[in-house]
């Protein structure tokens, strides 16, 4: 986890200004560098790090998806190791960037790129009836907070390989995510408050992150709550049912006798041929079953992200965009777009049987602000299997939060889906949304996400 913290200071550190020296030179090695790069007729800011020994390149304002008038935006690497480049593309806040929360997004996947999400859902432009090239989303997160999107892991993306920055100090820092999201991003996050902790204690030089917020849609947390919460779902959802009530029961009492004994040995032993076991435990028991069922019922088509019929899913019109040699060119690339990658590694090391339930317990109890947004007709990581999971996260507030209902969440007074909230957590199911919730409802998205970035609760209006 130690490459994300390098990563989000350096990445932190393009968003402030970066000049040559006066004479076009680059200072001693002793010294921290700043200079202006041309590689293959791009001109690249460059930064180079002496304590740290990363370097950081990048060019502004390549005009590129984002096109309001005075809002800038920064896009390219940062090495956080030997032949290991991240991507990261940063946009201004349009209103008010001087004050604006920072906020990082990573893509969930496992190993999808934050293109994905920035172009398809929150970005600050989109493509829309069937257009070759984007426009501005009214709807962008970015409408609110300065938005840092980051490709990770190495090789998906834009990411490739085998002296000290104030401008964002002491900002209000979140961190949005999707899907897989909900696996790495408790990690990322808890590790980002032990190393606060240990600047606190004076046992690591350093700057404190100013962690507020974290906010997770359709997140997979724990195999063992959402695999049981699938076949309910399944059953009994309020689209449409795919699996009678003699199949359920069926599929419980295999969850029961194989998948959850499974489970329990990766969970107890932690190894990865045992977590690798649970996973296609429940991938053969479970997954593969219900999907010849639901081709089945599907007339037109399936999209086990949107179970509706007739469904809808995210574009993909951003995947060839990105390739066009052009685009790659003005935005800094170094190398070819990659929508998804890294996926196999992550499910042979056992990593989508394991629980997280741990790691976000510990933020919530921390009091960092959490969301854990669910779109009601998404199966992936569908609101039966994200409101257990909720259940299920240890805190003080845990036996209220667990007796608390659901009440109305409301936009400019439409019904928008359903939410509680005890302190600093709070849970939501967003109606007429599925895998991706910003794609489906991104009125209502926005201002969820700015009321949970400005003050930790969401209010209908």
């Amino acid at each position: 986890m130690q490459w994300l913290l390098k990563f989000a200071a350096g990445a932190l550190l393009a968003v402030s200004t970066v000049v040559a020296t006066s004479d076009g030179t680059a200072s001693p090695r002793t010294a921290n560098r700043r200079y202006i790069e041309e590689r293959n007729g791009v001109h690249y800011n460059v930064f180079e790090h002496v304590a740290t020994r990363s370097k950081l390149s990048f060019v502004k304002n390549s005009g590129i998806c984002e096109t309001t008038p005075g809002v800038n935006q920064y896009s390219g690497y940062l090495t956080v190791g030997e032949n290991m480049n991240m991507w990261f593309w940063f946009f201004e806040a349009r209103e008010n960037p001087q004050k604006a929360p920072l906020v990082a997004y990573l893509d969930g996947g496992p190993g999808a790129a934050s293109e994905y999400g920035l172009f398809t859902q929150i970005g600050p432009c989109h493509f829309v009836n069937n257009e070759t090239t984007p426009s501005l989303n009214p709807y962008a997160f970015n409408n609110y907070a300065n938005m840092l999107y980051i490709d990770q892991p190495i090789g998906v993306g834009f990411s490739y390989g085998n002296e000290t920055t104030t401008e964002y100090e002491n900002r209000d820092f979140g961190v949005v995510t999707e899907s897989y999201g909900g696996h790495y991003l408790p990690e990322f996050t808890r590790y980002i408050l032990e190393q606060n902790d240990a600047v606190i204690r004076g046992d690591l030089q350093g700057e404190e992150i100013r962690m507020v917020g974290v906010a997770i849609h359709n997140g997979w947390f724990d195999a063992a709550i959402q695999e049981k919460s699938n076949i309910e779902y399944m059953y009994n959802n309020s689209y449409r049912q795919i699996i009678n009530e003699s199949f359920h029961d069926e599929l419980l009492d295999k969850y029961n006798t194989t998948v959850k004994p499974a489970l329990d040995l990766c969970h107890t032993s932690g190894t990865n041929a045992n977590c690798f076991a649970a996973y296609t435990s429940y991938s053969n028991t479970i997954e593969f079953p219900i999907l010849a069922v639901f081709r089945e019922k599907s007339s037109n088509g399936y999209y086990l992200g949107d179970i509706r019929e007739p469904y809808s899913r995210p574009p993909s019109t951003h995947v060839e965009y990105l390739q066009r040699s052009d685009i790659q060119r003005a935005i800094g690339a170094k190398a070819n777009y990659t929508d998804q990658a890294g996926e196999i590694g992550f499910y042979y090391s056992g990593d989508d049987a394991r629980s997280f339930i741990p790691q976000l317990s510990d933020i919530v109890q921390a009091g960092i602000k959490v969301l854990i947004w669910t779109g009601d007709a998404d199966y992936v990581s569908n609101w039966y299997g994200t409101l257990d999971v909720a259940h299920a996260v240890e805190w003080s507030g845990k036996d209220e939060f667990a007796t608390k209902t659901l009440e109305p969440y409301t936009l400019n007074g439409v019904e928008k889906g359903t939410f509680k909230s005890v302190d600093n957590f709070t849970f939501m199911r967003i109606y007429e949304a599925g895998h991706n919730v910003p794609f489906y409802q991104p009125e209502a998205s926005l201002q969820i996400f700015r009321q949970f970035m400005e003050t930790g609760n969401v209010n209908p209006t």
